[in-house]
């Protein structure tokens, strides 16, 4: 398997664009937000969801009683798609090719 010294490598950078290609939020597109890479998923920024889907957008979260929390309880958070699940725009720029 992977050693903690071999980093993963995805397809997909913080604040490139990308499109969303299966799942709930098909041919949706946005920013990235972040990159799970314990889990192999982005958090995805959608700016075109309407207010009243924008809350199906949040997960909740359970989290324990802790200096910062002193109550607990739920927390809502942004909700991830697997990086398998989305492909870059054409709005990204291409790399450029070394001239031989």
């Amino acid at each position: 398997m992977f050693s903690e010294k071999c980093a993963k490598k995805y397809h997909v950078k913080k604040g490139d664009t990308v499109q969303v290609i299966s799942g709930e939020w098909k041919n949706e597109s946005g920013k990235v937000a972040a990159i799970l890479k314990k889990k192999d998923r982005v958090v995805i920024a959608i700016e075109s969801i309407p207010a009243d889907k924008l809350s199906a957008r949040l997960g909740k979260k359970t989290v324990k009683k802790s200096a910062a929390r002193p109550k607990g309880g739920m927390v809502e958070r942004s909700v991830s798609v697997h990086v398998s699940n989305v492909k870059k725009t054409a709005d990204a720029p291409a790399p450029e090719k070394k001239a031989e």
